[in-house]
This record gives C-alpha cells, sequence and structure tokens, in this order.
C-alpha cells in the first residue's frame, strides 16, 4: 500500500476540495430541478461539457457549433410554446415567448460570429460561453419535459436519458472526439508551505461559494426564489395559490444550465474535457445529490465534498478502482435508507 506523508495528504486534500466544489454545484442543481419538477436531470453533466468545449473553442478563435444547437432549441421551443398557449396567448405574452426563445439565441448567434474570430479575451470568451449554453436548458425543459410534467417521475427519468444521449451524440457532430482545454482564469501560483495552489483552483472554490451564497439570497429574499420553494415544497398547492409551476420549472432548468455552463469554464483549463466527458462528472454530482435524498441542499454539499475527497485519495490508494470505490460508496447509503424509511400505504 503507498504511504501518504503530510505533503502528499495535503495535495491530495486540496485536490478533492477542488473536485468537491465542482461537484457540489452539480448537486446543488440536481436537487434544486429534482424537488421543483421531478426530473432527475441526467444532462446535467452535458451541460458542464458543453460550457467547457464552447469555452475551448472560442479560446481558440473558432465559431462553436452549439451556438446553432442553441438556435435550433430555441426555435423548437417557440413552436412548442405557441402550440401550447395557442388559445390564452396576447401580444404580450407572443412578444415574450418571441424575446426569449427566437431573439435571444439570434443575438448570441450574432455576437459569436462576430466575437469569435477576434479572440476578445478570456472574460468575453467565458461569458458568451454561459451566453450560448445556459438558455439551453430551459429550451429543454420546453420541448422534453413541460409537455409531460405530470407523468411519473419513472417516465420523467426515461426522457431525461433521451435528452443525455441526444446531448451526447451532438456533442460529439459538433466539437469532434479530441479533448480540449481553455485558458486559465489566472496563471498564478500561491505557495502555502510544501503546497502550491494554482490560481484557477481558488477561482472554482470562490465561484462555488459566491453561487451558493447568491441562490441561499435568491430563495431567501426574491419573490421567484419563494415560489421554487412554495413549488418544491407542495406542487398542487402553489398552483392552487396562483403560482406558475410551468415557469417555476424554466427557472429551475435556467439556475441549473447557468451552474453547469459555469461549472464547465470553471475546469476547462484544469483537465482536458472531451464530447462525453460530462456523464461522468454529472453522475459523481449525482451520487452527491442522492446521499443528500434529493432534498437536502445542505446534505448534497457535505456529500459532494466527500465524494471529491474520496476519489482524491482514492486515485493515490487503487487508481484502477477509483471510479467502483466512488460510485459504492452510494450502495450502504441506499441500504441505509431502505432499512430505515417508515413502510408506506399503497395507493388503491
Amino acid at each position: 500500500m503507498n504511504s501518504v506523508d503530510p505533503t502528499i495528504f495535503l495535495i491530495l486534500l486540496q485536490d478533492g476540495i477542488v473536485n468537491g466544489a465542482i461537484y457540489a454545484l452539480l448537486a446543488l442543481s440536481l436537487v434544486l430541478v429534482f424537488a421543483v419538477t421531478r426530473v432527475v436531470l441526467i444532462p446535467q453533466g452535458e451541460f458542464v461539457a458543453y460550457g467547457a468545449l464552447t469555452y475551448a473553442t472560442l479560446g481558440a478563435g473558432r465559431v462553436p457549433g452549439s451556438v446553432f444547437l442553441l438556435c435550433a432549441l430555441g426555435i423548437a421551443a417557440c413552436g412548442y410554446g405557441f402550440w401550447a398557449e395557442r388559445r390564452t396567448l396576447d401580444l404580450s405574452a407572443t412578444l415574450r415567448l418571441l424575446g426569449e426563445t427566437i431573439l435571444l439565441p439570434a443575438a448570441v448567434l450574432v455576437l459569436t460570429l462576430w466575437l469569435a474570430p477576434q479572440r476578445a479575451g478570456i472574460a468575453v470568451e467565458a461569458f458568451l460561453a454561459l451566453l450560448i449554453v445556459a438558455p439551453m436548458a430551459p429550451y429543454l425543459y420546453r420541448i422534453a419535459f413541460q409537455p409531460m410534467a405530470e407523468a411519473s417521475v419513472l417516465v420523467l427519468l426515461i426522457a431525461a436519458v433521451g435528452v443525455h444521449l441526444a446531448m451526447v451524440g451532438l456533442g460529439l457532430v459538433f466539437f469532434g472526439p479530441e479533448g480540449s482545454r481553455g485558458d486559465a482564469f489566472s496563471g498564478a501560483t500561491y505557495t502555502l508551505g510544501a503546497l502550491t495552489v494554482p490560481g484557477q483552483a481558488l477561482w472554482i472554490v470562490g465561484a462555488t461559494l459566491l453561487i451558493m451564497a447568491a441562490l441561499a439570497l435568491f430563495f431567501g429574499l426574491t419573490l421567484r426564489g419563494k415560489a421554487l420553494r412554495a413549488t418544491a415544497v407542495n406542487r398542487l398547492g402553489a398552483r392552487l395559490v396562483g403560482i406558475p409551476t410551468a415557469q417555476s420549472g424554466r427557472l429551475a432548468f435556467a439556475l441549473a444550465g447557468c451552474i453547469g455552463a459555469l461549472s464547465g469554464v470553471l475546469i476547462a483549463p484544469l483537465t482536458t474535457v472531451y464530447y462525453d466527458s460530462g456523464f461522468l462528472i454529472g453522475l459523481k454530482g449525482f451520487v452527491a445529490a442522492i446521499v443528500g435524498g434529493l432534498v437536502s441542499y445542505p446534505a448534497a454539499l457535505v456529500a459532494a465534498l466527500a465524494v471529491g475527497i474520496g476519489e482524491s485519495f482514492s486515485s493515490f490508494y487503487a487508481s484502477a478502482f477509483k471510479e467502483v470505490i466512488v460510485f459504492g460508496a452510494i450502495v450502504p447509503v441506499l441500504l441505509a435508507r431502505s432499512l430505515l424509511a417508515a413502510p408506506e400505504a399503497e395507493e388503491e
């Protein structure tokens, strides 16, 4: 067995915390989406991969194919919106739908065609990558999940798997089989004793803490945030008091898309990302969300850090079994829950 001296221990702990920060963001978005819509968002990892690869493509001075996917999804979402709301659409609702689904992707496309060849800089490229990838999530909700919002969790899960497979295939088409890396936000390194901390790692941890604080303020202080919390607690009750659950679902997906795209942009400088890399990343966030019961944000956060640290130390002690150890950790949690859960009466 490999031995770990204090320096190696600190390095592994640092890597685990950085990875756990990304998994925490994904776990929080998974819990949010499931609580509001009952959708297990399997494609969350694809938003990470798309964000990283779009950012890397912009950094290379090329127009990413994902911007054309954004336009196609916007057109499809517009078509569904007109069909689903054809009896209630007025002028203001029509203009809002056109603005959200047609004008926004068109503006992003024009901006991308203009800025991509100019190599406008890291900040602009990162922001543009977010503009391209984040709106895909609410469009996907309109197209794939809103029509079956009242279906069972199993049906929604099957739909999520289908969306995941489609996005992986489209990722291969748009980005190719080769992996890519993006430019680091900061080339600085900081020395803490024997430990060297890259600036990008601090960006990841700092962004994670900032997003968590922003989400806490959003849920606690804003009307939309309180509406999301009400929808998560009781979807039917929220609808009865006038909260539009379809809009809550789109907002939850929009937040998940922003978090996934930002996570991809943050990790792009640290690791090579491929078109199918999002599946494993998202799956580790899913493990953390499951440990949190898909309902508890603090539990999901703690579980995500545990997954990241466990993965880091597993790669040192038994690298060949790293993934087995990480994903196997979910088994005792599920077993304990099945043994401790109170029996429920079967529905008539």
